[in-house]
């Protein structure tokens, strides 16, 4: 699967084969780009508008200060997490209660970029009304969109692409015929064109009137089949399945035919496994294709050989990234296959095998967020990302799997809080809830979770009537983690909601519950942090850090990062209230680190903030001094981010203080001009440059922060939290 980063480092997939031919249309497809906003390359399924777009945005991209980007529309199937898409393709997390346009109209507003939606057929119209509203409120923004029919959007430009010419001409062979003979000496190693094989090899590609996917699929037969046997065969499948619909295309038949015929070369339990692969959206691994696919017909044992064959005939494709292979079937070879699949009378059994094997995957990441293997399951979590939506999208339209809908969404928590995805995690807990309403252990699950992400997003009028109702169950119904869990997020919300004693007390009641049912991971650890948090915001150092102390010895204990790099924060917090400025700004630093590992935004965020005020302090030597110029830059970085989160600083007094003491001490020190003109070049970084800034201006004479990802768990002796001493002010007095 191609990586995509963020605004200002785009980068698009590379291409694993040659690119053949073409370059009349990349020639236009560079020249509209230079003059339309909006382009759509148009043409039948397996004519190449992907490969050509790709091209072209390549060669375009120097031309784009901010990047350019790919927008993979056909793994998105429902319209109302388009904007969710383009999001992540962008490295902009939607992560806020507001809709996902809304978003992207702020973060792009003053960026140059180059967005390609690649298959937007299916949704045509939602396409077409994104990218309006998008190409309005950017005006740096341009758009190359591949689809089948044409978007209908204002101000769009067609490049409609035709098969590869299948004649030659005076300066060499066909473009067709030179794309074939490509693929084919992939798979056929000293194959070529000669005088003798010259005649068939023309003929085969202009039956199949130039059509890229159909030639690279015939090509592919030769690792079986001689040349003469794929010409022969292809004849017999044109006369079998010759007509089809009235008013179909010529060429359309044509690639119906090639990839039956592609089909019918298949051995049985290939055609089956590839009309079972279909319930798959976007890459799968090995695994899950043996748990779904397996049965009736298929041990499990063969499907390691029939994914090799499959992968052999060119109908799966094998991507490799960072050792691990995993496999994706083409558009158009899924909808061929899943015809097959509907046939068979398969589909809803084999859904339900998949949302299975989903569900188990968020089950096993939630157990491995607790403890050193965190980044793997986010990393896991995250490359299943669209299979993930399938199964979720199954559990909401199919009668009687609500409450399996519940328990999914809700075992999802570590990945809509912890790697940035809290907008599409409320998406799908606010669907669920609204289609089960009856009082179970997965709807209890589904309210402490949404609301969390509601407070997290600085939505009290959401988070507080469904932490209520959770509470009110748990209390009916005698649910004891329930009612452990809702007392935690009520207390995170009396927190944010400048209520740190009440926060407080509630916090301490959860964690009484906690321990009374056993109950011991990562939000356990969260928990004592933001009780460790409140009793700072309280005043009340010497219990603030006895918790601080607790949640560094467990972490370490059981190799926890993410509560980690929270409880890092309030460290920060804690020392630079005591005057350790030099250990504050090296568990800030670490604090960013490793919330930036794991996408968190909001740990990410409160980290810059942090560093901002630190930056106002001198350390402990006359030579080092505040730098007031790099904290206002910071803000501004940070008021980026924000953007992405919600409301900043989740509009908390407590949480707001000490980013209007550091304002106020920069625009005591500095020029107006000054002032401004740093917070501009700060809210001009994306997340990784402002990240990759803080990390890189490290003193190197810090001391070593108490923990990082590379010593949790080898028993390392933590420094211990700074000493008490200093007078407490709130965050907003101290001098």
């Amino acid at each position: 699967m191609a990586q995509q980063a963020t605004v200002g480092h785009g980068r698009l997939p590379a291409e694993v084969t040659s690119f053949v031919g073409r370059r009349a249309e990349l020639a236009e497809l560079a020249e509209l780009l230079t003059r339309a906003r909006l382009v759509t390359v148009t043409g039948p399924g397996g004519v190449g508008k992907s490969r050509l777009a790709l091209r072209a945005a390549r060669a375009a991209a120097e031309g784009y200060p901010d990047g350019a980007f790919l927008v993979e529309v056909g793994q998105v199937q429902d319209p109302l997490l388009l904007g969710h898409a383009v999001l992540e393709s962008l490295g902009l997390t939607d992560a806020t209660a507001r809709p996902p346009l809304e978003v992207l109209l702020e973060q792009l507003a003053d960026r140059r970029l180059l967005v390609l939606l690649d298959g937007c057929e299916h949704l045509v119209a939602p396409c077409a009304e994104l990218v309006g509203a998008l190409l309005r409120g950017v005006p740096g923004l341009r758009v190359l969109a591949t689809s089948r029919e044409r978007l209908r959007a204002d101000g769009e430009h067609l490049l409609p692409v035709a098969p590869l010419p299948v004649d030659g001409t005076a300066g060499g062979p066909a473009e067709a015929v030179r794309l074939f003979v490509d693929r084919a000496a992939a798979v056929l190693p000293g194959f070529a064109l000669t005088e003798r094989n010259g005649a068939e090899v023309a003929l085969l590609c202009r039956r199949l009137d130039g059509i890229p996917l159909a030639l690279e699929l015939a090509a592919g037969r030769l690792s079986a089949l001689s040349l003469e046997q794929v010409s022969s065969r292809l004849d017999d499948r044109f006369r079998l399945l010759t007509g089809g619909c009235l008013g179909t295309l010529p060429r359309h038949q044509t690639l119906r035919t090639t990839i039956g015929w592609s089909h019918e070369l298949c051995t049985a339990q290939e055609r089956l496994l590839w009309a079972r692969l279909t319930v798959f959206a976007g890459c799968f691994d090995l695994e899950a294709a043996e748990f779904v696919c397996a049965g009736d017909g298929i041990d499990p044992e063969e499907v390691l050989d029939l994914v090799a064959g499959l992968v052999g005939k060119s109908v799966l494709l094998r991507l490799e990234e960072a050792g691990a292979v995993r496999y994706r079937l083409l558009a158009t070879l899924r909808d061929y296959g899943a015809l097959w699949l509907r046939a068979a009378g398969e589909g809803h059994r084999l859904r339900r095998r998949h949302r299975d094997w989903y569900l188990g995957l968020a089950g096993w990441g939630e157990l491995e967020w607790f403890g050193p293997r965190q980044p793997e399951a986010a990393e896991r979590t995250t490359l299943a990302h669209s299979n993930l939506r399938a199964a979720l999208e199954f559990c909401l339209s199919e009668p009687g799997e609500e409450q399996l809908a519940l328990l999914l969404a809700g075992t999802l928590w570590y990945y809509w809080v912890g790697s940035g995805h809290l907008g599409e995690g409320r998406h799908w807990l606010d669907r669920a809830l609204a289609l089960a309403p009856e009082p179970t252990e997965a709807r209890a699950k589904a309210l402490w979770v949404t609301g969390y992400i509601a407070t997290l997003q600085g939505d009290p009028a959401r988070a507080l009537p469904v932490l209520e109702e959770c509470r009110t169950q748990a209390l009916d119904t005698g649910d004891d983690r329930a009612l452990a869990y809702a007392l935690h997020r009520l207390g995170c919300a009396a927190l944010i909601g400048d209520q740190p004693a009440r926060a407080a007390e509630l916090f301490t009641d959860a964690l009484w519950h906690y321990e009374s049912i056993g109950e011991l991971n990562s939000n356990v650890l969260m928990a004592m942090f933001e009780l460790g948090l409140a009793l700072l915001f309280e005043g009340d150092l010497d219990k603030g850090e006895h918790w601080m102390s607790r949640v560094r010895t467990l972490c370490e204990e059981y190799g926890e990062q993410w509560a980690y790099a929270y409880g890092l924060y309030a460290m920060a917090y804690s020392q630079w209230l005591a005057g350790d400025i030099r250990q504050a700004r090296a568990h800030a630093r670490e604090c960013v680190r490793l919330n930036h590992l794991f996408r968190d935004l909001v740990g990410t965020v409160l980290g810059l903030e942090m560093l901002a005020l630190l930056e106002t302090e001198p350390v402990d030597r006359p030579e080092e001094r505040p730098d007031l110029l790099e904290a206002r830059l910071l803000q501004g970085a940070a008021h980026r981010i924000w953007q992405a989160v919600g409301i900043p600083l989740f509009g908390s007094r407590n949480f707001n203080g000490a980013h209007l003491e550091c304002a106020a001490r920069a625009r005591a020190g500095l020029t107006e001009e000054e002032f401004d003109g740093a917070f501009e070049r700060g809210t001009a970084l994306d997340l990784d440059a402002a990240v990759q800034r803080v990390l890189s201006r490290a003193e190197a004479d810090s001391p070593a922060c108490a923990m990082d990802s590379a010593c949790l768990g080898d028993g390392a002796e933590p420094p211990q939290p700074a000493a008490a001493g200093a007078p407490v002010l709130p965050a907003g007095q101290r001098e």
